[in-house]
């Protein structure tokens, strides 16, 4: 083994001096040395780039999320809108109390035909952007972001004039004899359109992504074995844009679960959601305890959805 000479050192026996010896270290040990150090060095520069954004969460984040929990076990003050000790569960039993069991369904309804629908409407647009886009794919995918520049409330003040009984929609439904008396306002219907419309872009961009990366070769494959367009999309097409698909599906299913704005501006007493009325726990109710424990039965929810999701070994994103 070649080895370098690093230095000496004065050996002493019996206290008295009685020279030098040489101190080698051989190549493999000086390799470890600097691979720990640069370990270590990488380690405080990843350290250093990591502690704003750690920071940012613990302050805007886990410290809102842990007030939160804090919250959903304390007890309601029935005098101010805050929650006061003891701690106690009431506020989970309340939450878990079959009275809410339809309003968690309608959430659940209302989140489902959601994604389904951004699923059949951005999954066309998705491939034709990324299949027959050419060089106006930039300009069609702005296209698509082209909403997110206003404000949400702003856009559902605009459908909820739509829709109104003297709106567009019911006017050139009444040219053809299918107007609706008072609008669609207040209808299930105006709220699944009105989420529809909100986080179609959430459902479209990342399955652009996976229509622009699949092999569009594969199909033209499957062509020539004889497959037709069906057999194609079912065993070529999809399990390729499958996991596009899945997370535009969740990154539409967890907001549309939680919101509570486009339901209260559309809909009515009849269409609230587990948001909503988390919502009027916080601000009318003056009920902070129960209001928090329905959030973290919400958080839990959307928390077993991507553990679930997680298990099958692919990416959330």
């Amino acid at each position: 083994m070649v080895e370098h000479f690093v230095g000496v050192l004065g050996e002493v026996h019996d206290g008295r001096y009685i020279g030098v010896r040489s101190v080698r270290v051989g190549i493999p040990e000086v390799a470890s040395c600097a691979l720990v150090l640069e370990s270590r060095r990488r380690w405080l520069v990843a350290t250093g780039l990591l502690a704003p954004t750690g920071l940012w969460l613990g302050v805007f984040l886990l410290a809102p999320l842990a007030l939160v929990v804090q919250f959903s076990f304390a007890t309601r003050d029935t005098g101010v809108a805050r929650a006061v000790l003891p701690w106690t569960a009431q506020a989970y039993l309340t939450a878990l109390d079959p009275a809410f069991l339809p309003i968690f369904g309608r959430t659940l309804a209302y989140a489902g035909a959601t994604t389904a629908l951004c699923l059949l409407l951005g999954f066309p647009l998705a491939w034709f952007i990324a299949r027959h886009g050419g060089r106006y794919r930039t300009v069609l995918l702005a296209a698509v972001l082209v909403p997110f520049w206003s404000s949400h409330l702003a856009r559902i003040y605009a459908w909820k004039a739509l829709l109104d009984g003297d709106g567009l929609v019911n006017r050139l439904l009444g040219a053809v004899g299918l107007d609706r008396p008072g609008g669609f306002l207040l209808t299930d219907g105006a709220v699944v359109l009105g989420l529809t419309y909100g986080f179609l872009p959430f459902m479209v961009l990342p399955l652009y992504v996976a229509c622009e990366r699949f092999d569009h070769r594969q199909v033209e494959a499957s062509y020539d074995l004889g497959h037709g367009r069906v057999s194609t999309f079912r065993r070529v097409v999809l399990p390729g844009v499958f996991p596009g698909v899945l997370a535009g599906a969740l990154l539409v299913l967890v907001p549309a679960a939680g919101d509570f704005v486009t339901p209260r501006l559309l809909g009515g007493v009849d269409q609230s959601t587990f948001g909503s009325v988390i919502d009027d726990q916080f601000r009318g109710g003056n009920n902070w305890p129960l209001g928090s424990a329905m959030a973290v039965l919400l958080l839990v929810l959307v928390a077993v959805v991507l553990v679930l999701r997680g298990r099958r070994g692919e990416d959330v994103l």
